[in-house]
């Protein structure tokens, strides 16, 4: 089993949430986060005084699933997240040692 974590620019989410649903991932976990890198953020003017926005908002995505969805997943995010520029996002994949239910004490894959 696997771990994705996806950083991405807030404006895919709803793409991938359906591109998700339709290879039948039942579950993904969403956080707004905020976060720098080669963007370098942007400056602002706010009642008249100029100020640096270092932490731009993205959203983190997580999912758990079967080695065999791995690729299948990350292409899916590679292909909705990909615009060629600076700012397109991460995915950082994990291993995971085990999953459980708590309402059913189900373990691995099933438990996913």
């Amino acid at each position: 089993m696997k771990k994705i974590e996806a950083i991405i620019r807030p404006i895919n989410l709803e793409q991938i949430k359906d591109s998700l649903k339709a290879i039948d991932i039942k579950g993904i976990t969403v956080t707004e986060v905020k976060g720098f890198g080669r963007q370098k953020g942007h400056v602002e003017i706010f009642r008249g005084a100029k100020y640096n926005v270092d932490f731009l908002p993205k959203i983190k995505i997580e999912i758990v699933t079967t080695d065999k969805k791995v690729d299948t997943i990350v292409n899916i995010i590679q292909k909705e997240c990909c615009t060629g520029e600076i700012g397109d996002g991460k995915i950082f994949i994990l291993p995971i040692e085990d999953v459980i239910r708590i309402r059913t004490g189900e373990r691995g894959e099933i438990a996913i």
